[in-house]
């Protein structure tokens, strides 16, 4: 199911009816599909899925104008002159009046003309769609808090807001099998680089998959490297990192029916990078980027670390904390690999129990849960106090990366670190690192590689992605991306825009 084309060799599906008579016996199987007569001689007939119609609509605008001008109206090509609705489009194609039937277009049918139809958008969109756009999962303390919804439109026309130039492209395809979803590519004129834009393309258009899909769903089937646990693209619901990434040089898939962009090509650093990075000062900016270096690498190797020194090399611990270890591990039935297991694992299952509450319940329960269980493990003897707090410190450390895509590999990487120190100790985990970084060195995002600028290196990028540079450092686009126009902004010799800023 999930694959994409290959060619003539791909799986054919059904071929879809090509006569608009059998499109309509077809749709009557459906309980709210209608056919209308409005004249008793049924020369007129009109056919929708009432689902997905505006009555009010089809009532004041359609029928109305039908009873009051049909003695005018001698062909169904002038019916656009008739109907005050700017979205009419006659045809005899049978697979485009299918789509549009199940986009809420109205199909309307003269009697003497038995295979075209006008197609007549009263569709109601609005329904079920929900109402407010603030960012959930990015949330940033300052900053707008503007983000995507559900609707395709809503999502571009917030981009076209922002972005007040007409060298933003909107380039729109339909995706998929049987279903098709509407999928829009978004990039920036003169700006990126064409051969992305392509590779994208092409990716999308060789999607084979029976179903409408989320950008979520999207992000796997175009990817580099599916055999990976790190995420490839960015997938953010943020507009304000949409449009920063944009003028960048990178582009942006947007889904419809998804509150998320999918932001390529991006790179590792761009996972630690916040969209409140910029709304600071550079040296605020970048502090709190270095923290979330450090909290990364904390969460992902600190309870490995505790397995191996008590497992195999307890001769490098201090004397001053030997005794505190010991004391805190004296009633301790389990080994320490156990020990951990018991405790990483117990997190998992109060994050994933909490994630899966609603809010108010799954706040107490990891506030609440953590606290008793926390505590009654140490009092039962199943840990010790200082491998709790190692834990929990760990968990905090893996929800610093702004991308919740990358938190999750965060908190995969653990296990297999913890085996690998449980089996041979502080070797094991050399070995990890050694494979880790094999494996990252090998990753492409839409053909770029994945730890760039680290490898392959490049001085000219590296600060802007393990720091935040001030802006007048930051009016170059990064290289790697090899965008057409290199320059985003002007900058004077002697002017720095975040001092003049502090000057007034």
């Amino acid at each position: 199911m999930f694959r994409r084309k290959n060619g003539p060799t791909a799986k054919k599906k059904d071929d879809p009816p090509t006569q608009l008579k059998d499109i309509l016996a077809n749709a009557k199987e459906s309980s709210d599909f209608s056919s209308i007569y409005p004249f008793e001689n049924k020369s007129i007939s009109l056919h929708y899925y009432s689902t997905l119609i505006d009555d009010k609509k089809l009532h004041k605008l359609i029928l109305k104008n039908l009873h009051d001008k049909i003695k005018e109206i001698k062909e169904i090509s002038t019916i656009g002159n008739f109907i005050p609705i700017e979205d009419i489009k006659v045809t005899d194609d049978a697979r485009e009046i299918e789509e549009k039937l199940h986009k809420g277009y109205a199909a309307l049918l003269f009697k003497k003309d038995t295979q075209q139809c006008a197609l007549i958008n009263i569709g109601n969109w609005s329904e079920g769609i929900r109402q407010t756009n603030e960012t959930n999962s990015e949330y940033s303390v300052v900053g707008p808090k503007v983000g995507f919804v559900e609707d395709l439109k809503v999502n571009m026309h917030l981009l076209r807001r922002d972005i007040l130039t007409s060298d933003l492209i909107f380039e729109e395809l339909r995706v998929g099998g049987k279903l098709k979803t509407d999928v829009s590519i978004v990039y920036i004129k003169g700006v990126t680089n064409p051969d992305y834009i392509q590779t994208v393309r092409q990716r999308l258009k060789d999607i084979d998959f029976d179903g409408r899909f989320d950008s979520g769903v999207i992000d796997q089937l175009i990817s580099d490297n599916t055999k990976t646990p790190f995420p490839l693209f960015i997938i953010t619901e943020r507009v304000d990192r949409t449009v920063y990434s944009l003028l960048s040089g990178q582009l942006a898939i947007l889904t419809e029916g998804s509150c998320y962009a999918i932001l390529c090509p991006s790179t590792l650093l761009d996972f630690f990078s916040a969209a409140e990075d910029y709304y600071l000062s550079w040296i605020q900016g970048s502090f709190f980027r270095l923290i979330r270096f450090f909290g990364v690498a904390f969460s992902v190797f600190a309870t490995p670390i505790y397995v191996a020194v008590l497992t195999y090399h307890f001769e490098i611990i201090p004397s001053d904390l030997l005794g505190p270890i010991i004391y805190s591990r004296a009633n301790v039935p389990f080994p320490p690999f156990l020990e951990v297991l018991f405790l990483e694992i117990t997190i998992e299952l109060l994050r994933e129990a909490g994630a899966r509450l609603p809010s108010k319940i799954g706040q107490t329960l990891g506030i609440v849960g953590g606290i008793v269980i926390g505590q009654a493990t140490v009092e039962a003897a199943l840990t010790s106090n200082i491998l709790l707090i190692i834990v929990a410190l760990a968990a905090l450390s893996s929800f610093t990366t702004p991308i919740y895509k990358m938190s999750n590999t965060v908190r995969f990487l653990r296990f297999p670190l913890i085996f690998l120190a449980a089996i041979w100790g502080g070797y094991g985990l050399a070995v990890a690192i050694v494979f880790l970084l094999s494996h990252l060195m090998q990753l492409k995002s839409i053909g770029i590689p994945y730890m760039v600028p680290l490898f392959p290196f490049r001085i000219k990028d590296i600060g802007s992605g393990v720091s935040r540079p001030p802006y007048s450092l930051l009016s170059i686009r990064p290289g790697y991306l090899r965008t057409l126009d290199k320059k985003r902004y002007a900058v004077s010799v002697n002017n720095d825009p975040e001092k003049d800023l502090d000057t007034e």
